[in-house]
């Protein structure tokens, strides 16, 4: 079968596959399964997995609309981290103290659990896991980072969990400009994510799993997923699109799509890592207000993203949005700020991709079975690790078992919907200038934004 054409324009990952994509066939007529799964992403393909573990006799099919690892899962920064969009302190306020760190710690172990099934599937992700920097560069952030640490280890988390880095520690690890320190934490993993989403398809149908992919959903209801096709009868239908679930009819509110972008250099020579470090490929932030994140590939180059695209009006999604000149521009004036040994290093990467944002930036997943539905979804961007967890705790709600992971308290949540429009286009397209906002008022006034902590409460603090 002839390879899907332009693939390798959608991220620097699908370039660098190593391999063709080739299309699975589409579904061919009405189906009657055990579960259908909506989204071929890691949420989608993390869930099949392991129900076709814990039970070979489900019958589980996945449609797809374009082909596994089409959308965030094979655009992201390739971090596996440990974040949970909403803090320790707001999960509290929804569940307990208790539950609130089981879900911190959860999602700590969840890294190890992902190492594990690359490990046992053979899996080549470059899966590194050398943990993650927080570089503080300003005194208002070093301010911020002890602070953060603090509030952390008040929890019970210990420096085996989180700590503080002074100047010298955090410069050895990450060789960026003005660092005076820094938070580090061991539960991140640096891989490479289409490899990730690619190899987990592969591991879904060797346990039996059917992927239907060039198989659009139009609609789910009453354990029914619609596809032009034909339909999909399922005891369970899992919605796993995350940032693409507002084309639903149904599910339009539920979360926006927010775009973020990304630019990778060229493979860079030794003589720049050794200026640089990353040695144990740690993956890299600031405490900026507006986010970025990058990571040192396992060839060699310097892959870095950021926020900064606008919300398009009516949660638009189009494939335009992956490209925006003026972001990619200020990505690689931040990296090269950050990083002058680039020199004249090129640039030979850039694209984008949609995520999901609920309205109180707090994921969750959960079955409803009077609706014969389950979903899981509303990462912000850290999905990568969560969809594991997601998979897991998806499994077992579908089998209907009570466990420790059924038990965490973002099982069940429902966020709020998102305001109609133009409402949403204002308030999400004004947080974004805020947090731009906040950053130049910290460099002014060498403290704390006022404009940060006040819209900080619309967010997941």
């Amino acid at each position: 079968m002839a390879p899907v054409s332009g693939y390798r324009d959608l991220s620097l990952w699908f370039d660098t596959l190593g391999e063709e994509v080739a299309p699975r066939p589409a579904l061919a007529g009405d189906l009657d399964v055990d579960v259908a799964i909506v989204g071929a992403g890691y949420t989608g393909l993390w869930t099949a997995y392991y129900l076709a573990e814990a039970d070979p006799t489900l019958r589980i099919a996945v449609l797809e609309r374009e082909f596994a690892g089409f959308g965030a899962s094979g655009r992201n920064g390739g971090w596996c981290s440990n974040l949970f969009p909403a803090s320790l302190a707001k999960v509290a306020r929804t569940s307990t103290r208790e539950r609130a760190v089981a879900q911190q710690r959860a999602m700590n172990a969840t890294v190890d659990e992902v190492g594990r099934v690359v490990e046992a599937e053979g899996i080549d992700c470059d899966f590194a896991k050398g943990g993650m920097m927080m570089l503080a560069r300003t005194h208002v952030q070093m301010r911020r980072a002890y602070a953060a640490v603090q509030d952390e280890q008040s929890w019970g988390f210990g420096d085996d969990d989180i700590r503080l880095m002074l100047a010298d520690e955090a410069r050895a690890r990450v060789g960026a400009t003005d660092v005076l320190g820094g938070i580090y934490t061991p539960h991140c993993a640096a891989i490479q994510p289409a490899k990730l989403a690619r190899g987990l398809a592969a591991a879904v149908e060797r346990r039996g799993v059917a992927i239907y992919e060039g198989t659009p959903v139009t609609l789910i209801e009453d354990g029914r997923a619609v596809t032009p096709y034909g339909t999909v009868r399922a005891e369970v239908v899992v919605r796993a699109t995350e940032g693409y679930t507002p084309e639903l009819p149904g599910f339009r509110r539920d979360l926006v799509p927010v775009y973020s972008l990304m630019v990778a250099t060229e493979p860079l020579p030794d003589s720049f890592w050794d200026e640089v470090g990353l040695a144990a490929r740690e993956t890299f932030t600031d405490l900026r207000h507006l986010i970025i994140y990058g990571q040192r590939t396992a060839d060699g180059r310097l892959a870095f993203g950021g926020r900064g695209a606008p919300y398009h009006f009516g949660s638009g999604i189009k494939a335009e949005y992956d490209r925006d000149e003026r972001v990619f521009g200020e990505l690689r004036k931040v990296l090269r700020e950050l990083f002058p040994a680039l020199g004249d290093a090129k640039f030979t990467h850039a694209w984008g991709g949609a995520l999901g944002v609920p309205r109180d930036w707090f994921a969750s997943c959960g079955l409803d079975r009077s609706r014969k539905l389950a979903w899981a979804g509303g990462y912000v961007g850290d999905g990568v690790g969560t969809a594991n967890l997601a998979g897991r705790t998806l499994a077992d709600l579908v089998r209907d078992r009570y466990t420790d992971l059924t038990r965490l308290p973002w099982v069940q949540h429902r966020s709020p919907r998102w305001e109609p429009e133009p409402l949403r286009w204002l308030g999400t397209n004004v947080g974004l200038r805020v947090m731009s906002a906040a950053d130049g008022e910290e460099q002014r006034t060498g403290k704390d934004s006022r404009l940060a902590g006040a819209f900080g409460r619309f967010l997941g603090h």
